[in-house]
């Protein structure tokens, strides 16, 4: 039975644990031949292990700092040569740096905004001339509901966030033509390694606040990013898919 992205090449960034990782499970399972992402070759390694060989589908695992373009660049070089040309790009790697305004530093504002921000602006052009030779991309930024209600100390996070929504409606509007489509996902609260150390009395508040009646899980955005990365999303660019079981309604 033929796959969803027999035959493509994925990239997948933040792809060592969590919501990427279960993305990169969710792309290779469809065919996809994955290449993941991390800021340690470790952490990349584990999670190719992990990816169902699907038909004629080769994984890969590299490292790069995101945030920075010649890394970056090298890395746009080395998946072609090793895997071929993406067509899928996943734009999920992002830090946190949490801080009341008045006690943010300078760097922990620029090291959120130039993961987060510069870094998914990094990825896109680097990678877009592949799918400019294809005439066929699908590009997915990696968003927050943080970034529609903003959230006490997360000044830098909110911002970067609501960047990217703005930089995807740009690249939509730019690369509509080219066959290339630009979304974002919003997830809301996902069982993550972050969300483990929450307080158990905000983590039911906020489960009790979603009308889904719990906190999502990896599967439940995968599953969002399988479709705005299919053919059937063909006709959707420019948009935010939030996923967050009901919460910022």
């Amino acid at each position: 039975m033929p796959t969803i992205f027999e035959g493509q090449i994925a990239v997948v960034t933040g792809s060592s644990r969590g919501i990427g990782r279960a993305v990169s499970v969710a792309l290779a399972r469809e065919g996809a031949s994955v290449a993941c992402i991390s800021t340690t070759l470790e952490g990349s390694q584990k999670s190719k292990e992990l990816l169902p060989v699907v038909g004629g589908a080769r994984h890969g695992a590299f490292k790069c700092d995101i945030s920075q373009s010649d890394q970056v660049k090298k890395l746009a070089d080395d998946i072609e040569s090793e895997l071929g040309s993406p067509v899928i790009l996943i734009n999920n790697a992002g830090i946190t740096k949490d801080t009341l305004l008045l006690r943010m530093s300078d760097d922990d504002w620029d090291a959120v905004i130039s993961t987060n921000l510069k870094g998914t602006f990094l990825m896109i052009r680097s990678f877009l001339k592949f799918m400019m030779k294809a005439r066929y991309g699908r590009i997915i930024n990696f968003s927050s509901v943080i970034a529609k209600t903003g959230a006490a100390g997360q000044a830098n996070y909110s911002a970067s966030k609501a960047g990217i929504e703005g930089l995807t409606r740009s690249i939509a509007k730019e690369y509509g033509s080219r066959g290339i489509t630009c979304n974002s996902v919003a997830p809301g609260f996902i069982e993550t390694d972050m969300t483990a150390q929450m307080a158990p009395e905000m983590k039911e508040k906020v489960i009790k606040s979603a009308p889904a009646g719990r906190l999502g899980s990896g599967d439940d955005v995968a599953a969002a990013v399988l479709f705005l990365a299919s053919p059937q999303a063909s006709y959707i660019t420019g948009q935010t898919l939030t996923v967050d079981g009901g919460l910022t309604l």
